[in-house]
């Protein structure tokens, strides 16, 4: 374990974000008061207004190594320009870890999850291209490549966000929190479906009670997208999606609808009976997610489908009429090696989709995934410059651009999630639920609604978590959206 000591207790995220970053195998604590023992692995950083003092001693011996570095800007402290003096701090912090460590971060100091903010910020003040990039390298120390990569998704995200009604409208999440197995990253709330078949109907009614709520409530404004996930939506039998999509698609007015999108994902839930339900009922995009094209990861990771199973069930989706099919993979996955992550790209290749998400293996607390790096370390997880490489030289060798991107905690490399998509074929969902600048109405056992206010404040309403206390409760988790909802 890495102790952080620190006099600052409003940059506790930060420092813990940045020095995790630094060391992904250690748990690192922020401590406020108290004094490092004799031999513990610790970071003491003490912030004045003149300067940062660091002393570092990583080692287990002891051996400590002392930087302090200049963050004072001209008119500006932490009364004047808390934003200013923290990045500045951050920047100080960030140069002394490299110095320290010997290595660089893609993303520099940069510890949110969504980059793209900065440089949409960037764009609505005026700057140019070449201000944006300097200004993202001064002041976070972000890398050429990321850097670019990031104004190159935040022009396009803004784009397709300047057909979205913001004040006047609205998108629409539905979660089915059931799935066949629980993979091993997965931290999402879902439960196997076995368990919960016999109260299916019971989990729906509850579900349409939400529905109808909703649309009566918001019957004034414009749905621009809608998107049902999970878990895996297509868990359900086609019997109970008919059931449900008929009283979704009656209880909205879908004619500025721009996407509805169903997370069809695992293989092993996939059937055509199941897809031509969804073609059926208007859905315009789906995904048919391998992870991987490699057999023993997917057994690996809990996943009891085959690679053959994610090729045969995408083929059924062409078949049924699908002209907006997304895959997703997981670079960094147990075991996986640059020749796995090829192999997976050039089978997608040949498949041929409309768009590609690749993710970064993200250490969840909550997944398997922990326990199994306690017992097998982290050392097999493998994410690199160059399998990021690889997946982004697929993506456009199928003509597709990156058009959203976001990170997570404890990232793999430290690097981040990117969409890739053909022109015409964007996931404006996606892009949505990154960027907050329009109200998202979820609905479902473990959903949360955010309402985006004109001023830009967001508020936030959850739904429980437990399949049974939700459809126990479901009248407390309408109120709970009537109270949001119906706030002006």
């Amino acid at each position: 374990m890495i102790k952080i000591y620190t006099n600052k207790e409003s940059f506790q995220y930060d420092l813990h974000s940045l020095i995790k970053a630094f060391y992904p195998d250690q748990d690192v604590k922020v401590i406020q008061e108290g004094e490092p023992n004799a031999g513990e692995q610790y970071v003491e950083v003490f912030f004045f207004e003149e300067k940062i003092e660091v002393i570092l001693a990583a080692n287990a011996d002891g051996g400590k190594k002392q930087y302090t570095n200049l963050v004072k800007v001209e008119n500006c402290d932490e009364a004047t320009g808390v934003h200013t003096y923290k990045n500045r701090c951050k920047l100080a912090l960030y140069q002394d870890l490299c110095d320290y460590s010997g290595k660089t971060l893609p993303w520099g100091n940069l510890t949110g999850i969504r980059p793209t903010k900065l440089p949409m910020g960037m764009l609505a003040d005026g700057m140019s291209d070449a201000e944006i990039i300097a200004k993202l390298q001064e002041t976070h120390a972000v890398s050429d490549e990321k850097a670019a990569l990031s104004l190159d998704i935040a022009k396009r995200e803004k784009a397709l966000l300047d057909q979205i009604h913001y004040q006047d409208g609205y998108s629409l999440y539905i979660g089915i929190p059931f799935c066949p197995t629980t993979c091993l990253y997965c931290s999402f709330t879902s439960y196997p479906i076995v368990i919960w078949k016999k109260r299916m109907q019971e989990y729906l009614e509850a579900l349409y009670k939400e529905i109808q709520y909703v649309s009566e409530a918001y019957k004034d404004k414009i749905l621009d997208t809608v998107y049902i996930g999970g878990g895996t939506p297509t868990t359900l039998e086609a019997e109970e999606l008919d059931w449900l999509l008929t009283r979704v698609r009656d209880a909205f007015d879908w004619s500025q609808v721009k996407e509805f999108t169903v997370e069809a994902g695992r293989a092993d839930s996939i059937t055509k009976e199941k897809l031509e339900v969804l073609k059926k009922h208007g859905v315009t995009r789906i995904s048919v997610n391998p992870q991987t094209m490699k057999d023993e990861t997917l057994k690996a990771i809990g996943r009891r489908h085959t690679v053959q199973q994610v090729k045969d069930a995408y083929a059924m989706a062409r078949e049924v009429g699908f002209d907006n099919i997304n895959m997703d993979i997981i670079l960094g996955l147990p075991g996986e090696l640059e020749a796995d992550v090829e192999n997976t790209i050039e089978e997608i290749k040949k498949l041929d989709p409309d768009s590609l998400t690749v993710h970064s293996l993200a250490v969840k607390r909550a997944s398997k995934l922990s326990q199994w790096i306690e017992e097998n370390g982290i050392a097999t997880l493998k994410n690199t410059d160059r399998t990021m490489e690889i997946a982004a030289a697929g993506a456009e060798a199928m003509q597709m651009q990156p058009y959203y991107l976001y990170r997570q905690k404890n990232m793999s490399g430290n690097f981040e999630n990117v969409g890739y998509a053909r022109e015409g074929k964007y996931g404006i969902y996606n892009i949505l639920i990154m960027e907050e600048v329009q109200t998202i109405v979820a609905l479902g056992a473990g959903s949360i609604t955010k309402r985006v206010f004109g001023d830009g404040r967001i508020e936030r309403c959850d739904n429980v978590k437990d399949v049974g206390l939700y459809i126990e409760k479901i009248e407390e988790m309408i109120d709970r959206k009537r109270k949001l909802l119906g706030m002006e």
